[in-house]
């Protein structure tokens, strides 16, 4: 039986921010930008090509102050993911 991680939620403050950052910056490319209703969103990134299999990041906007505080704390202060690249500069 084939198993992968499919998606992996990436809390943010907003959804376009967070497309820009990590499409402009870090040349990942948005798969999926779904309107959801009353201001949520499906927002996948992926560092790979669609056509290739890959994990994505599921970008999910933090929703009250309990979530807001998780905002780059996803992990409790331990390394949270570990991207790997041929290109760093």
């Amino acid at each position: 039986m084939a198993q992968s991680i499919g998606n992996v939620t990436l809390m943010v403050r907003d959804y376009d921010e967070a497309i820009a950052f990590f499409t402009e910056s870090l040349g990942f490319e948005l798969q999926q930008d779904s309107d959801l209703g009353s201001g949520k969103r499906w927002v996948v990134v992926t560092p790979t090509p669609a056509n290739a299999a890959s994990s994505g990041l599921l970008l999910a906007k933090a929703v009250g102050a309990e979530q807001e505080k998780a905002i780059g704390n996803q992990s409790g202060g331990r390394v949270f993911m570990f991207l790997r690249t041929d290109n760093f500069a």
